[in-house]
């Protein structure tokens, strides 16, 4: 897994979101919810793979980002991984950004 920090309010993910990645992920979110404000964007687009340790990562990431007073926005969750959100109904807890056609 590969962790980037694009800006103070965008971290991109890349590779495998999973039980071998969470301690790394889990710190990069949190530093830069409690450092930033506004919103955290994470751009999913490289992620290959999500297991359940992932998504909860994504979960106690949004609501520690909640309790600061701030959101976290899943920006570019692809299709399977928007399969994923839907069977587990966290489509309806975490925020998507949904893509504008054009």
């Amino acid at each position: 897994m590969v962790v980037s920090v694009a800006s103070e309010c965008e971290i991109v993910l890349e590779g495998r979101l999973d039980v071998h990645a969470v301690a790394e992920v889990r710190e990069a979110l949190h530093a830069a919810i409690d450092s930033g404000t506004g919103d955290l964007v994470v751009d999913l687009s490289q992620v290959e793979l999500i297991d359940l340790t992932g998504l909860g990562v994504l979960v106690g990431a949004d609501r520690r980002a909640k309790l600061a007073g701030r959101r976290v926005v899943l920006r570019d969750a692809g299709p399977r991984l928007m399969r994923i959100l839907r069977a587990t109904r966290l489509h309806r807890v975490l925020t998507v950004e949904v893509p504008v056609a054009v």
